[in-house]
């Protein structure tokens, strides 16, 4: 019996995916919800995993091509059929219109060059930059090795040869912005001549330089002893290979726990936290004893240690897409929207108390830590039931408001890429040990580039915990459409006056700041006060059930 592999609904706007890169051949034996094979859309890299046991029989759709979702992509066989089967005994695959078929692929020929061209990478991308190249012209590259890093505002990623070969000749050089279609490199046999760019509309354009290319090739990987060649070290991703660099591990040296060995980033941050062993240091011969010294009269004062300098300082470099839009929605927000911000103070000594005492069972059962964010996240979905104003979006256009029926509460997640708002649909369903499992799981998630575009759209409300990182308070932009955002500041101990019933009191108390942004064209002051002031009541009483 054969099962068909298909394209995925990978987001609830997303129509199309494109293979970049096959994780099994034809003939591979492959498991049941083994990856398969990673696809790209405009708003997430992910791998679809096999739907059935037994052997990959016929591979549909190649590295690099763009089909709709539901087209077939291979065909997975029973292990007892041959690795290879006929196209008549198999189902057909799903036909797709002439407008999502891509342009077909140059084959190579002996002493010619196949053109490796840009990708779609999303429905509305029209073009990407080239950010680094990982193979120079001269270097032999495998078949699906990573050639080059591009970049585009929705997904920066890295594009595979085509074919086995020697690269004959880089035309778009490092930091060139080229459209959708056209020609990056050629790759080829060494003996015979480049081969021109695919047949395309004649670029009037000057020729362009060839990129430098570096003196050692450690360098141009951008980690030192690590070899990017086929059969070298396995498949490492851009995000592991940036985090590498910036800690010094050498990438050799570090055993893969991903797919095929792949290199992950937890891998590397184990690397991190591991100590190399020191070499044992010889004995030293046995010391005449030295006559004893007066103790010294005053005690010897302590060198300054040199203060950390980063290796940004002084430096100009260009903006990452991810960085340019988030800039891009930062700036629209604050025009579109008419934007305040309220504070309020709140001691939740009772609170802290509380998870002190039930944070270990709490880890033992649920198998996640527990922090204040749980918490937080719990009183904020109980305050816009009670004020749906907070959690409505406003259509300009129609001249409409609506007030959610639901609580998706979005997670601000600081990430290398940037600051990304994952979203936890139905929050206002969940229980402290439920919000807590899933902002655990969508915070690593996120910042392991496996979360999925549903997760990060659909918000109603966003929660942003600045105080992870030390912040007393700020005034957070609301993510729109959105008319709200929650910034919860760092708990600090502070003395505070307690009034009782035989005066006033001062005391060391849990304090922190609750600051919440909204659009003033819809929520006012006091609608943005008598919210802030119902969480400020819910975490100061702290009556949670765990």
């Amino acid at each position: 019996m054969a099962y068909s592999v298909a394209m995925p609904a990978l987001g609830e706007s997303v129509t199309e995916g494109t293979v970049t890169r096959w994780l099994k051949n034809e003939g591979d034996t492959v498991e049941v919800d083994e990856p398969l094979v990673e696809v790209s859309t405009d708003k997430v890299d992910t791998e679809i995993p096999s739907p059935a046991a037994g052997v990959l029989q016929r591979i549909v759709v190649p590295a690099d091509e763009t089909v709709e979702v539901g087209a077939e992509l291979a065909v997975i066989g029973d292990s007892a059929a041959a690795p290879k089967s006929t196209p008549a005994e198999l189902p057909p695959p799903v036909s797709r219109p002439p407008s999502a078929q891509p342009p077909p692929r140059p084959a190579p020929s002996p002493g010619s060059g196949t053109a490796v061209t840009m990708p779609a990478l999303g429905e509305s991308v029209t073009a990407g930059t080239v950010t680094r190249w990982l193979k120079q012209v001269g270097d032999t590259v495998a078949m699906d090795e990573p050639l080059v890093e591009v970049s585009t505002d929705k997904v920066d990623t890295e594009i595979p040869s085509p074919v086995a070969g020697t690269v004959l000749e880089i035309i778009a050089a490092q930091d060139e912005t080229v459209a959708i279609g056209a020609t990056l490199a050629t790759v080829g046999d060494s003996d015979g001549p480049s081969a021109a760019p695919a047949p395309s509309t004649p670029d009037p354009s000057p020729p362009r330089a060839e990129p430098e290319q570096p003196a050692d090739r450690t360098a141009a990987s951008g980690v030192s002893g690590y070899d990017g060649a086929a059969g070298g070290a396995p498949y490492v991703t851009p995000l592991v290979r940036k985090l590498a660099s910036e800690h010094g591990v050498d990438l050799s040296t570090v055993q893969g726990t991903g797919v095929g060995g792949r290199i992950r980033k937890q891998d590397v941050l184990a690397a991190v936290e591991t100590p190399e062993p020191e070499p044992a240091a010889p004995l030293p011969p046995p010391a005449t004893p030295e006559p004893q010294k007066p103790p010294p009269t005053a005690a010897p004062r302590t060198a300054e240690l040199p203060a950390t300098v980063s290796e940004l300082r002084g430096a100009t470099e260009k903006m990452s897409r991810m960085r340019s839009v988030i800039a891009k929605r930062m700036v629209e927000s604050l025009q579109i929207s008419a934007q305040l911000t309220t504070v309020v103070e709140a001691d939740i000594t009772r609170l802290a108390r509380l998870r002190d005492r039930t944070k270990r069972d709490f880890e033992a059962r649920e198998g996640v830590k527990l922090s204040f964010l749980p918490f937080f996240a719990r009183a904020t979905v109980e305050a816009l039931k009670q004020y749906p104003k907070v959690n409505a979006s406003i259509d300009t256009d129609k001249g409409e408001i609506t007030y959610h029926g639901a609580e998706h509460l979005g997670i601000a997640v600081d990430t290398e890429r940037g600051l990304l708002v994952p979203v936890i649909h139905e929050a206002g369903d969940l229980n402290i040990a439920g919000l807590a499992r899933r902002i655990a799981d969508l915070a690593e998630r996120t910042r392991t580039n496996k979360i999925t575009p549903d997760e990060m759209s659909g918000g109603t409300f966003t929660l942003s915990n600045t105080g992870s990182r030390g912040a007393l308070f700020d005034t957070p932009i609301i993510l729109q459409p959105q008319v709200g955002i929650l910034g919860t500041g760092s708990v600090v101990k502070r003395p505070a006056v307690l009034a009782g019933e035989d005066g006033d009191t001062i005391a060391v108390r849990s304090i922190m700041y609750l600051a919440l942004s909204y659009d003033h064209r819809l929520v006012d002051g006091a609608d943005a006060a008598r919210f802030l002031n119902t969480i400020k009541q819910r975490l100061t009483d702290a009556v949670f059930e765990l």
